[in-house]
């Protein structure tokens, strides 16, 4: 074993390089590395949370907690700093804070929003990428009832939302449970709500069975949501989406938008390395990038290939893989640290929760199917687990979902 202590550098606070940092902080020593986490805010957030921030079923103070708080401080150096260059031949980062060089790279700068290059999305929607995002997208709606008493444009009362993959779905669920009560608040008639969801694809969440994805929509649509599949979103601007149906344009209104549709990692990944693809690089099975075994990608910024060959696809970019890759991060630094051979992951898929509000959700646990209630219940097992995970007892009991 090497006495020299290792520069290790972990970039970006997310389930991913926060994972890594509190597993690293219990198998190293001191006296074995120096540990350097960066990450832009001096919080975490959940970011599976982040749709019912946007829905208004949970403030956004909620779901985030202080990095302090899960870090130890004898071991790791916390630096609230944004990240601005990665010079991996030259073992540099700089960021807003000044320089910092390391021995060993753990990336995982998280995931930004992607609108696929449609125009005006940027301008004229909103998101769910953060809790500022997630926030806006809220206040949106509520400025938006609330014009609709002096306005009386049923516009004002329109939702429309961009994609019916998890997080849209998730959203909705929220939504259909927190608008009635806003509706009640400012005296509206909820019958007068629109909420319309417009899907590209010709189904939606197709990592589920026909049957399950069924619950969803029959969920959703008995509470007012119109979804519109197969459908092409082709511009959005002041009054909503334009919409390629049967070939034919139309125009679809609504004051308020949202856009769930599409994610991609950092966009610093492509101006640090080559083969990136929306924020996306290929690692190789011990979670390293292509010619230098000291630099790990993982989380949103990585594809961790699932098979080999032409049949390869990467694993969706979730928050419990992201956690699985932090961990097994950590173990391999400790290995090579001890001069041992690194190990390759493998991803251990415990199952998939979609919330559709607070009572209801489907979802596949352990290979067996579950929805409504159970798996209700399932999604908030899920969600405090993962605070635990990271934060221990102690966190869980303050921000799990059972408190």
């Amino acid at each position: 074993m090497s006495f020299e202590r290792k520069k290790i550098l972990v970039l970006g606070a997310g389930y991913a390089g926060l994972s890594t940092v509190t597993k690293l902080q219990k198998l190293l020593s001191v006296q074995e590395a120096d540990i350097t986490l960066i990450n832009k805010n001096e919080y975490h957030y959940e970011s599976t949370w982040l749709h019912e921030t946007a829905a208004g079923s949970m403030n956004w103070e909620d779901g985030v907690y202080p990095i302090a708080k899960v870090v130890d401080n004898m071991k790791v150096r916390f630096v609230p700093a944004e990240v601005t260059k990665i010079d991996r031949d030259n073992k540099v980062v700089q960021t807003n804070q000044g320089e910092f060089d390391f021995d060993i790279l753990v990336v995982s700068l998280g995931f930004e929003s992607e609108s696929f290059g449609i125009e005006g999305m940027d301008e004229y929607a909103e998101t769910i990428v953060s809790p500022q995002s997630a926030v806006k997208a809220r206040e949106e709606i509520e400025k938006n009832f609330i014009n609709y008493k002096t306005s009386q444009d049923k516009r004002d009362l329109a939702i429309l939302v961009g994609g019916a993959g998890f997080t849209g779905v998730e959203f909705l669920g929220e939504l259909v449970e927190t608008l009635p009560e806003l509706c009640k608040a400012h005296g509206i008639d909820y019958n007068d709500v629109k909420i319309t969801c417009v899907e590209a694809m010709p189904t939606m969440l197709p990592m589920f069975s026909d049957e399950l994805t069924q619950h969803a929509v029959d969920f959703l649509e008995k509470r007012g949501v119109e979804f519109m599949l197969g459908t092409a979103i082709v511009a959005a601007n002041d009054k909503g989406f334009v919409v390629k149906v049967n070939d034919q344009e139309q125009q679809i209104e609504a004051s308020s938008v949202i856009w769930t549709a599409g994610v991609r990692g950092s966009k610093l990944m492509e101006e640090s390395f080559e083969g990136v693809k929306r924020g996306r690089i290929v690692v190789n099975n011990d979670l390293t990038i292509d010619g230098y075994d000291n630099i790990y990608a993982i989380g949103d910024v990585a594809a961790v290939m699932n098979g080999t060959g032409k049949d390869a696809r990467p694993y969706p970019t979730t928050a419990q893989i992201a956690m699985q890759l932090g961990e097994h991060t950590a173990k391999n630094i400790k290995l090579s640290l001890d001069g041992d051979k690194k190990e390759p992951f493998v991803y251990d898929d415990k199952g998939t929760v979609c919330s559709l509000g607070s009572k209801d959700g489907i979802g596949v646990v352990m290979g067996k199917e579950i929805k409504g209630k159970p798996a209700a219940f399932m999604k908030k097992v899920i969600d405090t687990r993962a605070v635990f995970k990271i934060g221990g007892l102690a966190l869980a009991a303050t921000k799990g979902k059972f408190m």
